[in-house]
């Protein structure tokens, strides 16, 4: 066990446990931007940390009853062909892994969406919701076809950065699901079907040769705790005041793999 590895771990996984958010998009820039890890080894094993601890917490939610499982298989359809597609293209015009510039500016890009989404939720949530029931029956026909295109793109962006899967899929759930889903089922929605997802992006990336297992396994023995801890902490603190927080950590991050 490595111990600054076995740290970062925990720090994340305390804020996983705390939030429900964080695991994804804090793991890989910590790993590129404070250990110096490559991007593509980053993200690899940043999918394997993050299927590993989202299972635990999908088979929580699993035994609650929240997932809508039918919900599930229509982000799967979408998001586990495109994951296999991405991990191929990776590896027949790619050597395996993308440009260390490139990936970091897509991986800098997706971080500064995903903070941009934590801090617009709460805001734009009653528009969009507005703007759904204008919809109305035009929009329920095309839910299954908006599910799986959404899931396609989610799957793709996972598989090549490791984000994505927590608050871009929450955002379009509660857009294209405002009547069928509450909050709780979407959170059990979207952390069940990243399972897979993560899974399947990890294998990948093992198979690319982008995965430190040591790494991993110095992670997860941080993580255990500190999901633990926050979890017991959670709603204790102002959740408002952590969101932005991270958000602020995810937009500092964002910055620097972009310019770096």
């Amino acid at each position: 066990m490595d111990l600054p590895y076995s740290l970062a771990g925990a720090f994340v996984g305390f804020l996983v446990g705390l939030t429900g958010v964080g695991g994804g998009s804090l793991m890989a820039p910590i790993l590129i931007l404070l250990f110096g890890f490559s991007p593509a080894v980053a993200v690899g094993t940043d999918l394997w940390f993050a299927a590993i601890t989202k299972a635990v917490g999908g088979g929580i939610h699993h035994r609650l009853g929240s997932p809508d499982w039918k919900i599930v298989l229509r982000l799967a359809a979408g998001s586990l062909p495109a994951a296999i597609l991405t991990l191929a293209w990776l590896s027949l015009y790619h050597g395996g892994e993308l440009e260390s510039g490139a990936l970091m500016n897509l991986l800098g890009v997706a971080l500064l969406l995903t903070s941009i989404m934590m801090l617009a939720k709460p805001r734009i949530q009653a528009p969009l919701l507005r703007l759904r029931k204008q919809l109305g029956p035009r929009m329920r026909s095309r839910q299954f076809a908006a599910t799986v295109i959404g899931g396609a793109v989610v799957g793709g962006l996972v598989t090549l950065t490791s984000v994505g899967a927590g608050a871009l899929v929450a955002v379009m759930l509660t857009v294209l699901y405002p009547l069928r889903l509450g909050a709780r089922t979407i959170v059990g929605t979207d952390i069940v079907h990243a399972v897979p997802l993560t899974l399947v992006a990890a294998l990948g990336h093992s198979w690319l040769g982008n995965v430190d297992s040591w790494l991993l396994a110095s992670l997860l023995i941080g993580s255990i705790p500190g999901i633990v801890a926050g979890s017991l902490v959670a709603g204790r603190v102002n959740e408002d005041h952590v969101r932005y927080a991270l958000a602020a950590m995810l937009i500092i991050s964002s910055i620097k793999l972009i310019f770096s």
